[in-house]
């Protein structure tokens, strides 16, 4: 973006992260990526002083103007998914163009599993705040 006072450059890992925390404020998504990118982000949260990514299952692509995001959701078993994909549409548009001036042109979801009642994606522990810092 171009502006009187001079140019600012977002960066896609910026758009990304403000994508995966806006999806993950909304009730009923579960976790992020597919299996393997959560069995990998399981591990990683085991390693002591290692933090979740807030951007697996999140890929942007930034220009200028412009951004669009492409998410790869678990969903919770009982939640309405196109109420929820809805949902996520509004927060994640509403939060980067709020937060960065881009227009958000497009929000893909992919559904790649449901999360059933008692069964854990790993994604629980990251939602915990840290026990120390």
């Amino acid at each position: 973006m171009e502006t009187s006072q001079g140019k600012i450059t977002i960066a896609d890992t910026v758009v990304s992260k403000i994508a995966g925390l806006a999806t993950k404020q909304v009730t009923g998504v579960a976790g992020f990526g597919s299996g393997a990118a959560r069995a990998m982000g399981a591990v990683r949260e085991r390693i002591p002083g290692a933090r979740a990514s807030s951007s697996q299952g999140v890929a942007v692509e930034v220009g200028e103007r412009q951004a669009a995001i492409d998410l790869t959701i678990v969903v919770e078993y009982g939640v309405a998914i196109v109420e929820l994909a809805r949902a996520i549409r509004r927060n994640v548009i509403g939060s980067i163009e709020q937060m960065t001036g881009l227009e958000v042109v497009e929000v893909n979801i992919s559904v790649v599993d449901l999360q059933l009642p008692g069964e854990n994606t790993g994604e629980e522990q990251a939602r915990q705040p840290a026990r120390v810092g």
